[in-house]
């Protein structure tokens, strides 16, 4: 049944109505603001039901469809409305106007697509949502963080465009209204596919993450984690479910993330790539495309959102106390900060998947899935990546940097609402592990699943056995380093960087030399005109032209002939 709804209860408005006023009242009153509108924005995401439509008349006649909601969406808004009260809560005290501005823009663009059930309206959210969290990641002012947005700013103008022009080609077709194409593959496919890749992190175009989220500010970092990636799934399953290739990509995406993460040091950069591995269940899950499937992807990145923005609250408040963020410079923070200690034991949990917490309920539904559709390689490979997850995060962060060896660091004081944002996180994700028909009951696709059941449980401890076992054989070689790890990034942050360099060298060396060919003509032709019989003795020096000027004069007519004979063939006999 269609309900017609006023647009002022859109969800996604009222976030970016509530960044622009906080970025305009008094700042002691703008972290408040901050959580009163995710407040106000979350009971009226609650409040809407499928069937919900609000549109607009647009030009030519056209109308946009800004709220379409059905079951598939609403799921995806509640998380969202969700993380951005939580997101508030912990930066409440963020003295950065710029910074609490983007992050509910970021947030309202993030619903805006969730909302959206046209193509206009989509690719404006979406364009919204790209601006808004690059001031996430500049906010944080350092060089690096620069350099990695201006990089984060090229990736997302590139997918972004590949977006619109899919989206040009599907609207003059006639084709305004969001809807599965997985069957089309028609260039409008390629380019809409495309540009969701870039924003799902869909290796080798995943770099941005890894190189822009850890660059971004403590705070910023929580909202990064919780939304691009998560909205690019909810497009993916929304357009492209059922579209097999996305199965091994997946796959490729799990394995990748979590071996990169093995090795990795830096904490947020850790946390980064086991966004692309615990995206790619998901992205497995829409390959797939079957309800059990798509129901997985669906309900894992509802609990990804719990549990990945948990684990950046905790290190952020180890940055914020500490000011480090290389595992091997820390150790002993159990005793040092427990409450922080309990809360990223529950997201570790959660993420490895250990029964009781959300990441059971969800990932076991994806990788059941795999078996049920017939894809045992898959099915063994998430396996695999899985074990990469409990070894990475749970005993490698847990293990050095909370009982390691005692790190000499000065404590800085964390401020309370951090706390009460982590113990409102871990309490959702505990929640949602114990009573998982909180979650499935909300779920698009009707499915049976017991999560609870003798084989997932005995599958879970054989899980355990193969993950700790070897941790504690070569605990020695899992002890974090100080080094680099290259990755596709590299590719454009130093090679492509150097091209463009030398290229633009080239062009400014050339600009300066045709700058000077021609001022040397100018100023001949004055000296011809003002005395054409000149009755001065020759002088070699002073009439014969410079030696580049005739090379640049041979190098323009030589272009231009083969330009000549190649535009005019048929007059070259």
């Amino acid at each position: 049944m269609i309900n017609s709804i006023p647009l002022f209860v859109h969800p996604g408005l009222i976030l970016i109505l509530t960044g622009i006023i906080s970025a305009i009242v008094p700042r002691k009153i703008a972290g408040i603001v901050n959580v009163i509108g995710p407040a106000i924005a979350l009971v009226f995401m609650l409040i809407l039901k499928a069937g919900d439509v609000c549109t607009l008349s647009f030009i030519n006649d056209m109308t946009l469809f800004v709220i379409v909601v059905d079951r598939l969406n609403y799921v995806f808004g509640m998380i969202f409305s969700m993380m951005a009260l939580i997101g508030a809560i912990y930066s409440m005290h963020n003295k950065s106007r710029l910074e609490e501005a983007a992050s509910m823009l970021y947030a309202g663009g993030a619903l805006g697509v969730t909302l959206a059930g046209d193509w206009m309206t989509l690719i404006f959210f979406w364009e919204l949502m790209a601006a808004a969290s690059l001031f996430l990641i500049w906010a944080n002012k350092s060089e690096a963080s620069v350099k990695a947005g201006f990089r984060y700013l090229l990736v997302h103008m590139l997918g972004g465009n590949l977006l619109l022009l899919g989206i040009i080609l599907k609207v003059s077709a006639g084709d305004i209204m969001v809807s599965n194409v997985s069957e089309a593959q028609d260039a409008a496919f390629w380019l809409i596919l495309i540009g969701v890749a870039v924003n799902a992190a869909i290796p080798p175009i995943h770099g941005w993450l890894v190189d822009a989220y850890p660059e971004g500010t403590v705070t910023g970092s929580v909202f990064l984690s919780s939304f691009t990636t998560k909205v690019a799934v909810y497009c993916l399953i929304r357009i492209f479910a059922g579209t097999e290739f996305l199965v091994w990509a997946g796959v490729v995406m799990a394995l990748y993330g979590a071996l990169f993460a093995l090795i990795e040091n830096d904490m947020r950069r850790l946390l980064s790539y086991h966004i692309v591995s615990q995206v790619g269940f998901m992205v497995c899950g829409v390959g797939i495309g079957t309800a059990l499937a798509l129901d997985g992807a669906t309900a894992h990145a509802f609990s990804h959102i719990l549990y990945k923005s948990l684990l950046f609250m905790c290190a952020g408040a180890i940055i914020r106390a500490t000011g480090i963020r290389k595992i091997n410079q820390l150790g002993g923070m159990a005793k040092k900060m427990p409450v922080v200690f309990i809360c990223f034991t529950v997201a570790a949990f959660s993420i490895a998947g250990v029964p009781f917490f959300n990441g059971f309920i969800s990932k076991s539904i994806t990788i059941t899935a795999a078996c049920e559709a017939g894809y045992p390689m898959a099915e063994l490979l998430l396996q695999l990546a899985s074990v990469g997850t409990f070894l990475s995060i749970v005993m490698k962060m847990g293990y050095f940097i909370f009982f390691g060896e005692e790190a000499d660091v000065t404590m800085r004081p964390v401020p309370k609402n951090m706390y009460v944002a982590m113990i409102i996180g871990a309490t959702l994700c505990v929640i949602y592990g114990v009573f998982p028909h909180a979650l499935y009951e909300f779920l698009p696709y009707e499915f049976e699943y017991h999560p609870f059941t003798l084989d997932h449980l005995v599958q879970y401890v054989q899980l355990l056995g193969v993950s700790i076992v070897p941790f504690v054989m070569y605990i020695e070689h899992m002890q974090p380093h100080s080094a680099l790890s290259l990755d596709t990034d590299w590719l454009y942050r130093k090679p492509f960087a150097r091209i463009v360099k030398d290229f633009s060298s080239l062009c400014v060396t050339t600009q300066l030399g045709l700058g000077e060919f021609f001022k040397n003509i100018y100023n001949d032709t004055r000296k011809f005109m003002k005395s054409p019989f000149g009755t001065g003795a020759y002088n070699p020096d002073i009439v014969r032209e410079p030696a580049g000027n005739t090379m640049v004069t041979i190098l323009i007519t030589l272009i231009c002939a083969i330009i000549f004979i190649i535009l005019m063939p048929g007059q070259i006999m």
